[in-house]
């Protein structure tokens, strides 16, 4: 999909490129690749790399077209992974200024409805990416929070019954945040790189990008807040796991303790020898009374020891 927006107190989409437009380009076609690179004659080279789902933020120059990759949220169809991150590509060049991406985002479309609620004015190419930049940990903030929500309905569940669906539903939250934290690790170098860009140093939005900064570090702090709680709230179910485990055994191992007395006293009495009971009528019932007796005072003494 391909669309058109020129500055004007917001975004206004247009039907055709004009010089100092905004081109957005998502899920690029045939027939999209072919205008990225022959009429727009972008490097195939970035073409390739925004291609690449495993490509890092980073910023890169050849021919005189800037690359500037960056990495945002987007939610999965995918069950195991409800969320993940995919590379943005900004490439610019004179009057051509051109975002890529090769999956469909919430985040560049609420982002030209945001700018045009704002009525926000672009005032060039960088400015543009710190914008995307500071949209992206928005959305990084927002993903977190649902990110939240599942970590307390799996705890939730956990609570109730502690069975391997819960457990998976832990590790694949933590996942996303394992990609959560390292895209934004990737964004903060990336913005840092271009802080020090010393030709546009100058240019740059002073409370744009401060609001940048703390933007991605709320982020960066919120991802490395609920994976610590993540981890230690699977080491606390597995500890209770395996509490679990320990008193089942002893358990186990009770019952079949007590329940050992009687065999050993029927196996004695049982043996084809001479004893004191061969002749007595009442020798069954006292072998009985006697494993009985023996059995109750085993299990009043686990009792004792907790082991019940």
């Amino acid at each position: 999909m391909r669309a058109f927006y020129k500055n004007n107190n917001g975004l206004v989409a247009t039907t055709q490129w004009l010089p100092n437009c905004w081109i957005n380009i998502e899920c690029p076609t045939a027939a999209e690749k072919l205008y990225i690179l022959e009429e727009l004659q972008i490097p195939e080279a970035f073409y390739n790399d925004i291609e690449d789902i495993d490509e890092r933020p980073r910023i890169e120059v050849e021919n005189g077209w800037t690359l500037i990759i960056m990495r945002i949220p987007v939610k999965s169809n995918d069950v195991k992974l409800p969320f993940h991150t995919i590379p943005v590509g900004v490439v610019f060049k004179g009057n051509v200024c051109a975002t890529i991406s090769f999956h469909k985002t919430e985040m560049l479309t609420d982002f030209v409805i945001y700018a045009n609620k704002k009525n926000i004015d672009i005032k060039d190419n960088f400015d543009l990416v710190l914008r995307l930049l500071l949209s992206s940990s928005v959305w990084f903030l927002k993903y977190l929070k649902q990110v939240n929500q599942k970590i307390k309905l799996a705890e939730d569940n956990l609570e109730k019954s502690i069975k391997n669906e819960e457990l998976q539903a832990l590790l694949q939250i933590e996942k996303c945040l394992v990609f959560f934290m390292t895209s934004l690790k990737g964004n903060d170098i990336l913005l840092h790189r271009i802080k020090n860009i010393k030709s546009e140093r100058m240019n740059y939005d002073a409370d744009l990008l401060e609001d940048v900064e703390i933007e991605l570090r709320q982020a960066q702090e919120t991802t490395n807040i609920y994976s610590d709680i993540l981890t230690g709230t699977m080491d606390a179910y597995a500890s209770v796991i395996s509490n679990n485990m320990n008193t089942i055994m002893k358990q186990m191992t009770s019952i079949s303790i007590i329940l050992m007395i009687p065999t050993v006293i029927a196996s004695f009495y049982g043996m084809n020898v001479p004893n004191s009971l061969q002749n007595n009528p009442m020798g069954l019932l006292i072998i009985i009374f006697v494993s009985m007796v023996f059995s109750v005072l085993g299990v009043l003494l686990f009792k004792r020891k907790r082991w019940f």
